[in-house]
């Protein structure tokens, strides 16, 4: 599956960026991950919120 996304990332006319954080439950303390495609110029904005 990432591999076909990766593909078609690569192909589209718009330039784009998939970003992955860890993200700790507050109830449970496990870490899980969380998955966003978005412009290159959002990410930082979007890694920095909790």
């Amino acid at each position: 599956m990432a591999k076909k996304t990766v593909a078609s990332l690569q192909t589209s006319s718009k330039r784009l960026t998939k970003a992955i954080k860890m993200v700790k439950s507050p109830k449970t303390g496990a870490y899980s991950f969380a998955e966003s495609v978005m412009a290159p110029e959002l990410v930082n904005e979007w890694l920095g919120k909790k």
